[in-house]
């Protein structure tokens, strides 16, 4: 999945100071003597807004979407790295947590949670930080005041065109309405085929550059490897790492289209869909 993406730079265009005739000059500058009297009147006139109680969670949940977090990290189920609650029970109470969990996020390693490596996060501004950390860490144990999981995830079974069945964990068609495809599987399609068709080929089906995932899930690779591998990446085989670019939930709907392809449910080129 290589990441070709040029980013561009925005210039703001400013009107010339010298150019702008003297009577406009007048009229610009009383308008804007204008304007400052109203801000002043209404920010004497409005009372303050009584902080909301929850201002600090929101504020440390907002910087976590704001960061690269979520793409390996979820509240209370494992993505790639472990999840908040997991962590909370790990270090709450004890001393030094919040400078424990501080430096593993600044830092990232591998080893306290398995073999996958976390990402350093040198540039996290330090209030984000300990805002971060203190949210986490103030998180209650699994399963405190949280709703009951569904004892049984939904199967899906389906037919190929061998005669095999099997069932997936996922819905490839809309329900009574096959070959057309899912949102999710429609839009892994297009992800798929904006980023990582660059090295894994078009319409999954591989290249010279990068394996061909069909082949890779054929081979046993799990939707947490799957993940792992998209987010992490691998340096050492030219493979970038996508956390901070494409969500957890892109991914995954990458990972729906590849299935799909491997198993001869999913066309090349667009599928049909409702999109």
């Amino acid at each position: 999945m290589a990441w070709d993406c040029t980013r561009r730079n925005r210039q703001s265009v400013h009107a010339d100071p010298e150019r702008i005739p003297g009577v406009w000059r007048i009229v610009m500058g009383a308008t804007f003597v204008a304007a400052m009297g109203s801000v002043a009147a209404y920010a004497v006139q409005t009372p303050a807004a009584e902080p909301a109680s929850d201002a600090p969670a929101l504020d440390a949940e907002t910087r976590i979407e704001a960061s690269d977090c979520a793409s390996c990290h979820a509240v209370d189920r494992t993505v790639v790295g472990p999840s908040y609650v997991e962590v909370a029970g790990r270090y709450r109470g004890q001393p030094g947590a919040a400078e424990t969990v501080a430096r593993s996020i600044r830092d990232g390693g591998a080893g306290r949670w398995g073999e996958i490596p976390m990402t350093a996060h040198p540039d996290l501004a330090d209030a984000d930080l300990e805002a971060i950390v203190a949210w986490i860490l103030a998180l209650p144990d699994e399963g405190e005041d949280r709703p009951a999981r569904d004892a049984a995830a939904a199967v899906y079974a389906y037919t190929l065109a061998d005669g095999a069945d099997v069932e997936l964990a996922f819905p490839i068609f809309v329900e009574g309405q096959a070959p057309t495809v899912t949102r999710d599987v429609f839009r892994g399609y297009l992800m798929y085929n904006s980023y990582c068709y660059r090295c894994h080929g078009q319409d999954a089906t591989g290249s010279q550059f990068a394996p061909d995932l069909r082949v890779s899930l054929a081979n046993g690779m799990t939707v947490e490897e799957y993940l792992a591998m998209a987010m992490v990446g691998d340096e050492a085989q030219g493979m970038p790492g996508w956390a901070g670019f494409l969500t957890e939930e892109e991914v995954r709907q990458t990972y729906m289209y590849v299935e799909g392809r491997r198993l001869g449910l999913v066309p090349g080129g667009r599928p049909p869909s409702d999109y």
